[in-house]
């Protein structure tokens, strides 16, 4: 894709899955990619698998809902490669007991804001100074079709992933003018490590049946749709939730 090579991006819970592939997609598109992941051991990883392949990579611990952590990494991509252009803000997690309303406890709301809000609240007050410090930048930013799926069984993270459409649109109403560019990804069924390692094979074939596709999601289907984002062929894109999924939801 046009105008990623040379380029500097962040990839936060870039150590499994959909953030692990966004990485490499990226530097395999010629950026140089800082991997974050609350296992700082499955960031190396990723990292060291893009410089042996002949990419640029570095991995490193992030807890995404620490200030001062966000600080960390958006200062190590600048010391690292010079500045930053990229941040794929890809957490999530916080869905054990989050049930239905009348019985989830407070507790699993406030574990599902602080990994599914909060974070990406701290991750663009980290990164944004220093993208409007190179004219602009890309925040893509991971949702869920849970946001707008209408789960009767959970609550706490379908509220929380709401949250980031509308920091999304902020971000881009805000800096829009300066060269910032804000958008978001609800991804579908992905057959990520997690997903394989908790859904039962009768889930995933009926998730399968559900959707007017030959397949579940592949990591890789997703890390495509962010590195559009992310590079100059998305230039024109802004503001927007894209909803990833084979067509299990079909939205405007």
């Amino acid at each position: 894709m046009r105008g990623l090579k040379g380029k500097v991006g962040i990839v936060a819970g870039g150590g499994r899955g959909i953030g692990a592939a966004t990485a490499r997609r990226l530097a395999a598109e010629g950026a140089h990619v800082v991997i974050g992941d609350l296992q700082g051991d499955w960031a190396g990883e990723v990292a060291e698998s893009i410089r042996s392949g002949g990419g640029s990579a570095i991995g490193m611990m992030l807890d995404g809902t620490s200030a001062d952590s966000q600080a960390a990494i958006v200062a190590a991509a600048v010391e690292t490669f010079g500045g930053l252009d990229i941040y794929h803000s890809n957490l999530a997690g916080g869905t054990g007991g989050d049930i239905d309303i009348l019985n989830c406890p407070v507790e699993v709301l406030d574990t599902s804001f602080a990994i599914n809000t909060k974070s990406h609240f701290l991750a663009s007050q980290a990164a944004l100074p220093r993208m409007l410090e190179r004219g602009g930048g890309a925040m893509i930013y991971t949702s869920s079709g849970a946001a707008s799926g209408g789960a009767a069984w959970q609550v706490a993270y379908p509220m929380t992933k709401n949250a980031i459409h509308a920091l999304a649109r902020h971000v881009a109403s805000k800096f829009g003018k300066q060269g910032v560019r804000a958008n978001v990804i609800c991804p579908g069924v992905v057959l990520t490590e997690a997903v394989k390692q908790h859904l039962t094979d009768e889930y995933v074939e009926r998730a399968l049946g559900a959707v007017p596709h030959t397949r579940l999601g592949q990591p890789d289907d997703i890390a495509a749709a962010v590195t559009f984002l992310a590079s100059d062929d998305g230039a024109w894109v802004n503001g927007q939730v894209w909803h990833v999924n084979g067509g299990a939801q079909m939205r405007d």
